[in-house]
């Protein structure tokens, strides 16, 4: 009997009658497969063709001295994979998925890479999109990178090598990379390789591994991988969270890169998690310890102090005592003498010897003041200016009224605009202007109302007003403004 005539005889004896379109049905599936290779359950070019891509199988066995993992799909068919394409040895019954390549009709078994394994026999003939290769970078260029794959030339773009920029590929040379085939013209002996991809997938699976097993409050390590205005993103292991600028340390009013470098490995702890987004925010500052604790006892109210000028604005300036621990030096607090700005004494990085005003380690605030610090020149003025006596001076403000002028450094008095001159004045700029080196005669001292009453009239003038900058008589040199300043 012919082997077609079997093949009719064995169809016949182990199916029931059916209509002729069922028959057709049946013809067409098994059109070129033999009977009993069907009935044996044996792979044939055709059936594994059509299985190959993503399948998944159980492991059955594991024969290390040969390299071997044995995955049966179910059935009679099974195959083998190489068990050094394994990361760690898998355990028998745990489920993969694998890449059929081919079946070896020696052994009777579908030959299998690993999920993200590389090929093992590769050629022009059986490359794919979307098959995964290893490649030895034989070369660098201006594009990307050249590399040998089973003796095929390939290509890898720039963009394709990494998840993140790299603006020195040479690191790679004499490598072997992992990639995925994107493009390929057998003919003309083209192959286009994406790393990427590859990093991409495995990305994704150790992010979607990680959202399973962090939660808020765990401490995890990772590296910083881009650095913006508002924070730092750090990798964890294939998920990014956001290391908000605000969370990076205690102390106030710093960029992002005076605190981290990409490419850092920072230990951070996790502090919100949006499992529909995956957005993770992270903090570097929660890992320290907070330096406002126990600050009320360290640094009691009246208190004298050495600290830095962190910055300074119109109201005061912001002076820090130690990293995390900062406080305010109001104007007010800055000179005894009157002054428009705070750049007028202090400026940032200074060192300045300040007395703690009031603290409140709740609400994370202190403040200071620059001129109790010290010496109070009310508190001895009547001891060095009394009435009728006539000194040199300087007017520093004209207001309505009349006249401020510097008696010294933080101690001012005030001319009426009645005691500026003899005859009757509309305005005070008409006699005198800010600047104006001037001879006056102290009229009242009031040290607890801190006031000085003054008259230029009944004192001999010793220069005409003048919009320049005199220089004051009897004064060699003015003393200098920033008192408690340490240098």
């Amino acid at each position: 009997m012919s082997k077609h005539a079997h093949d009719e005889a064995l169809k016949e004896k182990f199916r029931p009658d059916t209509d002729a379109a069922l028959d057709r049905e049946i013809e067409d599936a098994l059109a070129g497969v033999s009977l009993d290779d069907l009935l044996a359950d044996k792979p044939t070019n055709k059936s594994v063709d059509s299985a190959k891509g993503l399948r998944r199988g159980r492991v059955m066995s594991i024969d290390a001295k040969d390299d071997a993992v044995f995955v049966d799909f179910g059935g009679k068919s099974q195959g083998v994979a190489a068990l050094s394409q394994f990361d760690k040895e898998p355990s028998i019954g745990q489920e993969m998925d694998f890449h059929v390549e081919r079946y070896d009709p020696a052994e009777g078994l579908l030959i299998l890479n690993k999920k993200g394994a590389a090929a093992s026999n590769v050629t022009w003939d059986n490359l794919e999109v979307g098959q995964i290769v290893e490649g030895v970078v034989t070369g660098v260029n201006k594009g990307g990178l050249e590399l040998s794959v089973k003796g095929m030339r390939a290509f890898m773009p720039a963009g394709q090598v990494d998840l993140y920029f790299q603006p020195d590929l040479n690191v790679h040379l004499n490598q072997k990379l992992t990639a995925e085939v994107t493009a390929f013209d057998a003919h003309a002996k083209n192959l286009i390789l994406s790393r990427r991809n590859v990093l991409e997938r495995e990305k994704e699976e150790a992010k979607q591994k990680l959202m399973n097993e962090i939660a808020e409050g765990q401490i995890r390590r990772g590296t910083v991988r881009s650095i913006m205005d508002y924070g730092a993103f750090v990798d964890l292991g294939g998920l990014d969270g956001l290391l908000h600028v605000s969370e990076l340390t205690h102390r106030r009013g710093v960029k992002v890169s005076d605190v981290v470098k990409v490419g850092d490995i920072v230990d951070v702890k996790i502090v919100r998690i949006d499992k529909e987004t995956g957005k993770l925010g992270l903090s570097l500052k929660q890992m320290m310890a907070d330096p406002w604790i126990g600050a009320e006892g360290k640094y009691p109210v009246g208190t004298p102090i050495t600290g830095r000028v962190s910055r300074v604005e119109n109201f005061g300036a912001f002076i820090e005592v130690e990293e995390g621990v900062e406080g305010l030096l109001p104007i007010s607090e800055i000179s005894y003498q009157r002054i428009r700005h705070p750049s007028e004494i202090v400026k940032e990085g200074d060192t300045l010897r300040l007395v703690i005003l009031t603290i409140d380690p709740l609400a994370k605030k202190m403040s200071f003041s620059l001129k109790q610090a010290g010496p109070d020149p009310w508190k001895t003025v009547a001891e060095r200016y009394a009435t009728d006596m006539t000194v040199d001076a300087m007017v520093t403000r004209v207001v309505d009224f009349g006249a401020f002028v510097e008696l010294e450094p933080g101690l001012e008095g005030l001319v009426h605009i009645s005691e500026l001159a003899n005859n009757r004045v509309k305005s005070a700029g008409d006699v005198v202007k800010p600047g104006q080196a001037v001879r006056v005669r102290v009229m009242d001292v009031d040290p607890e109302g801190r006031r000085i009453s003054l008259s230029l009239k009944q004192a001999t003038p010793i220069a005409p007003a003048t919009s320049g900058t005199p220089v004051l008589p009897n004064k060699t040199k003015r003393p200098q403004l920033r008192g408690g300043l340490d240098h």
